[in-house]
């Protein structure tokens, strides 16, 4: 069996759990989410754990994918999910309009970045975003493309980054 699905998931005496016509749905303080099961594995819940086994052996990979996944869910509803952005340039800002991110890059024209649902953005100071949420997917997607608007380029490292992301420069033409 897949080491990744022998581990129990522990739920928090907040979050309540629920399988319905293989569709998992958990509760938690910061919101609910639903998931499809994969026909081929199966959740049991003992106390306040649940244990993910296959049906099959050559189903096993399976298992510890909706492990994972089913993990995420409970630490989502109950920690919630933050990826951080910093914008490196001259003149690259941004700003709050409303749910909205306003983002100066550069451009001729500012661009405007709308709040999907589930997804909050702060602004600490006018070159760093944190897009907040409760869904790991969700989050690191529209990080993804807020970044993909003006991604850095290799030579000066202008445009937007992640706050972890290590870049690699090139060296400037020798004349």
């Amino acid at each position: 069996m897949s080491r990744i699905a022998k581990q129990p998931i522990t739920l928090a005496s907040n979050v309540q759990f629920e399988v319905k016509d293989n569709v998992v749905s958990i509760k938690g303080p910061k919101g609910t989410l639903t998931m499809k099961l994969h026909e081929a594995v199966s959740v049991e819940q003992n106390d306040s754990e649940l244990n993910v086994t296959a049906s099959s052996e050559d189903m096993i990979y399976m298992a510890g994918t909706m492990r994972s996944l089913i993990n995420n869910m409970v630490d989502g509803v109950t920690n919630g999910f933050s990826k951080k952005l910093q914008l490196v340039g001259v003149g690259y800002r941004v700003a709050m309009k409303g749910k909205d991110l306003d983002l100066n890059l550069g451009f001729s024209h500012p661009v405007i970045y709308s709040a999907r649902e589930g997804i909050s953005f702060e602004v600490p100071t006018q070159t760093e975003i944190v897009v907040n949420g409760v869904d790991k997917q969700q989050v690191g997607q529209v990080a993804a493309e807020i970044r993909a608007i003006r991604p850095p380029e290799p030579y000066k490292g202008k445009g937007v980054k992640y706050a972890d992301e290590r870049l690699y420069r090139k060296e400037a033409k020798k004349a």
